[in-house]
Formats: C-alpha cells, sequence, structure tokens
C-alpha cells in the first residue's frame, strides 16, 4: 500500500490535509501492523496543532516497530517547537541510533545542543548538517554561530561569508561579521558590515549598536 503513503505525503506537501488524512487512514486500515502509516498520520495531526493525538500515532510507530527512525525523529520535532530541548535531544539521537543518516536528523540535533547550550557537544552534528547539504543557508549560519561560541573566529568568519553567498540578504551573517571584524580590529570593514546589516533589516538593534560603537572607534583614531 505503499502508494497510499505515497499520495498521501504529495497532498500533505501541496497543504491538502484532508486529502492527506483520508489516504494514511486508508493505508493504515489496509496495512495496520506498517509504521509508515501510522508516522505520516502523526505528521499531518502535527501539522494541523493536534499534538497529542500525533505523538500517540508516532509511539504506536515505535510499538509496532522500534527501529522506526522516522516516528523518533518526528516526536523529536514536536518536543522541538514546545522548547523542550532535553527530550527533543534525546529523540533525534536516538532517530541517528535507529539509522536516520539526513541533514535534517543532524542540524535539529545540533539545534537542540546549542539551545541547551552546549556548543561543543552541536558542533559535528551542524558540521554533518552542512557537509549533506551544502547549500542549506540556515544550517551553515548556525554552523557558524556555534564556531564562534567556541572562539574559532575565522573558522565561522568563513561559514558566515559562505552564508551571504547563498543570500545577501542574511542580516544576521553580516551583523555576525561586524563582530568579527572588531574583534579582530579591523574597525573599518566591521563598520561595513553592521551598515549592510541595517540596510537589509533596519531594525536590526544590534547592529544599530555596532555600527555606533564603530563609528565611535573611528573617531577616536
Amino acid at each position: 500500500m505503499e502508494d497510499k503513503n505515497t499520495l498521501g505525503v504529495q497532498y500533505m506537501q501541496q497543504g491538502k490535509y484532508e486529502e492527506a488524512v483520508k489516504c494514511f487512514n486508508e493505508a493504515i486500515e489496509a496495512n495496520p501492523n506498517d509504521p509508515v502509516g501510522y508516522i505520516n498520520f502523526g505528521n499531518v495531526l502535527a501539522a494541523v496543532g493536534e499534538e497529542e493525538k500525533a505523538l500517540k500515532f508516532f509511539q504506536k510507530a515505535i510499538e509496532l516497530d522500534d527501529s522506526a527512525a522516522a516516528a523518533y525523529y518526528s516526536i523529536g520535532s514536536l518536543y522541538y517547537n514546545r522548547q523542550q530541548f532535553l527530550q527533543a535531544k534525546d529523540m533525534f539521537e536516538k532517530a541517528i541510533q535507529k539509522g536516520m543518516e539526513n541533514a535534517d536528523v543532524f542540524f535539529m540535533l545540533g539545534m537542540s545542543l546549542m539551545f541547551l547550550e552546549q556548543p561543543r557537544l552541536a558542533l559535528p552534528y551542524l558540521q554533518r548538517a552542512v557537509e549533506l547539504n551544502e547549500n542549506d543557508v540556515e544550517a551553515i549560519f548556525q554552523f557558524g554561530l556555534c564556531l564562534a561560541q567556541l572562539e574559532f573566529v575565522d573558522e565561522a568568519m568563513k561559514q558566515f561569508h559562505k552564508t551571504i553567498q547563498l543570500d545577501e540578504n542574511h542580516a544576521d551573517a553580516y551583523y555576525n561579521l561586524g563582530v568579527a571584524y572588531a574583534y579582530k580590529e579591523d574597525v573599518q570593514t566591521a563598520l561595513n558590515m553592521f551598515t549592510k546589516a541595517l540596510a537589509i533589516q533596519p531594525d536590526h538593534l544590534l547592529a544599530g549598536h555596532g555600527k555606533k560603537l564603530m563609528e565611535k572607534a573611528l573617531k577616536q583614531h
């Protein structure tokens, strides 16, 4: 019954949740011991905000097959959205242990660890996410932030430059480059970066503050 699941996923991607529910329902009825239908059904419920019901479907999938990596990933995503980062981390780790190898799961595990203020542990996962998806702007940017927190400034700057190559309107990447250049005492370049961040996002308070500091520093030279 794989085709009902495939069709349901297509409907879900188009935002046609009712049609998706119908397909996954049929998939489950036709094949009640296959965890895939339950995971898909849970994902639809999560997408429409029915989180408690969604959890039950993910748990059912794990009862049927405790190596269903996608179920752990989906539970992790629910916890992550609720800002329960410790529980999210455990679930993403479980998904990886059960064989999930895509960029998303490494990114989500890395981000959970960043929110838990464990950048050293987050670093290899964010790095892996970037290796697996070299054009993921957000993963590259977050990898840069993680490197910066660990004071690998040059490595971090490379990632922020990459971010801007992929998305020239990424205000936060310019802002963080400004901070890095200021740290390196390259005041003029830092000022340029803060100015660029503000051109993209005029209400960027941190960039505004950085710009003032650099202007002051230039006057004192």
